[in-house]
């Protein structure tokens, strides 16, 4: 038994991954070209396509409180070519702000990394 399965073995061919990425990854993001966010964006994706070999498109898909780009990236396929520029406004602001969002902020997106922090400070004159 044990020299057919051993015979069996010799005509299975190895799985041959593909090595990613092997297509353009499509960065999407939440708000209008021009802005911070955007330049940041396309710095971001210049240095990954350098990194990876592929083209990062960006897809700016602004309005309804960022909520439009932060669902188009949800409903997209769960292969790691499109990914999201998230913020505190796609996974925290809106999700609390509307009382219907199409998107579950924890279940449909898998963090990758920070990308940068931007400190907010709130001033007040004196009297």
């Amino acid at each position: 038994m044990a020299l057919t399965f051993l015979a069996l073995a010799l005509f299975v061919l190895p799985a041959l991954a593909q090595p990613y990425p092997n297509k353009p990854i499509r960065l999407i993001v939440p708000y209008p070209p021009g802005g911070g966010n955007d330049t940041f964006a396309r710095l971001i994706g210049n240095k990954l396509s350098e990194r990876l070999g592929q083209p990062v498109v960006i897809d700016n898909r602004p309005g309804a409180g960022t909520m439009i780009g932060t669902e188009a990236a949800a409903k997209a396929a769960s292969d790691g070519y499109t990914l999201l520029l998230g913020s505190i406004a796609t996974h925290a602001i809106s999700p609390n702000l509307y009382a219907k969002v199409p998107y579950d902020p924890i279940k449909d997106f898998a963090p990758i990394t920070v990308l940068g922090v931007a400190p907010t400070v709130a001033v007040v004159g004196r009297p």
